[in-house]
Formats: structure tokens, sequence, C-alpha cells
């Protein structure tokens, strides 16, 4: 990848996030790549050059949960942005103790988005 900006990739079902999140992101300043699903993502170019990974919770097939525990076998150390519609209040501290570095609720705000952002690449996680 010629792309010197860091790479944030997308992973999420919906089609309207996979369109409109990889322009914010480039407007944030990064280089950004959608999959419309967890396995398209771990067969990718990609993979090894995220930086980041914004990632849905709850997608047909692999799961966002899934898709975390893959990239932990397979040793892939890249920081979770986990994104979702799911109004349960539980999911949030339990994806954070499991390793995500924040867990936004659709729809999100630009600054939380990129202060969630900020956060992965201060590399605290």
């Amino acid at each position: 990848m010629k792309d010197k900006r860091l790479l944030i990739s997308v992973v999420d079902d919906d089609q309207s996030i996979c369109e409109s999140l990889p322009d914010l992101l480039r407007e944030f300043g990064f280089a950004a790549k959608a999959f419309s699903a967890g396995e398209e993502f771990l067969a990718s170019d990609e993979l090894a050059q995220t930086s980041c990974l914004i990632l849905d919770v709850a997608m047909p097939g692999m799961t966002g949960l899934d898709l975390q525990n893959e990239l932990a076998i397979r040793q892939q150390r890249i920081p979770i942005i986990f994104i979702t519609a799911q109004r349960d209040e539980a999911i949030r501290p339990r994806l954070l103790k499991l390793g995500a570095v924040e867990c936004l609720l659709k729809p999100f705000n630009e600054p939380d988005l990129l202060e969630a952002i900020n956060l992965a690449f201060q590399g605290n996680h």
C-alpha cells in the first residue's frame, strides 16, 4: 500500500456504514478500507497493514467478538473500536474488559469517534 497514512479498517454488514465511515475517516486524515464481513477482512491484504479496526458487534456469520477472538488466536494485535446499535448496557463494559479500546453506540458522533481513534493510537491497550 503506497498510502503512508495510518490505515483504519471498518468491518460492518451495514452498507451505509461501509460507504460513509471510510469517507469520514479520510476527512480525519487516515487511510480507510471497508469490509462487509469479518471473513472478508481476514482474507484481505489490508489485515497486516491495519492500525485500528472499527468493528460492528452483531453481524451475520462471524460476529465482531468472533473476529476479535480470531485476531487474538493469530496474534494480530490491532486496537479495536466496537460499534453497535444494541442498547444493552452490559455490552460496553464486557467489550472493554475483553480488550476493546471503546464501544460506541450507533449513531455515534464525530468527536466521540475521533476520541476513540486517538485512544487506540496511544497504545494503552
